[in-house]
């Protein structure tokens, strides 16, 4: 299971090694692991783990814990990882958006690349703007579950 949705999530854009390090964490029965454990779990180095959690945690599907009376760190996925990567979209898209207008400022909005620019704004700041809605139907259908 893990390499099937590893694979999966590799078709669809994300770094390899991330892919398999996430699908481990999402098929594990309490989503929680250790570096050593992904690692022997996936039969890769130590630095290989380390580089997808960290790109795992920088985009929001996975957070770092310390295990209990323990020096190790754990990497725990939450149940809906998934909501908060997607939806993260103040800080993901606000630095974008702030460059795209400083491109259609510095092309000229009259441009083609700027009406180009200006359009990608727009449509982030649309989906910006959606997202809240799109959250609100999300915790309704999960209370349906």
């Amino acid at each position: 299971m893990v390499e099937k949705l590893g694979s999966a999530l590799s078709a669809a854009g994300f770094p390899p090694m991330p892919s398999r390090v996430f699908a481990a964490l999402l098929v594990d029965e309490d989503g929680r692991m250790t570096a050593s454990e992904l690692a022997e779990e996936l039969s890769v180095s130590a630095a290989a783990v380390s580089g997808a959690v960290r790109y795992l945690s920088h985009i929001g599907l996975l957070r770092r814990e310390r295990e209990r009376g323990s020096r190790k760190d754990v990497f725990v996925v939450q149940d809906d990882a998934w909501r908060g990567a997607l939806t993260n979209t103040g800080s993901t898209y606000a630095p974008i958006i702030a460059a795209l207008a400083d491109g259609v400022e510095h092309l000229g909005a009259d441009t083609e690349g700027g009406e180009r620019l200006q359009m990608s704004r727009e449509f982030l700041e649309f989906v910006t703007a959606e997202m809240d809605g799109m959250l609100e139907r999300w915790e309704a259908h999960k209370r349906t579950r």
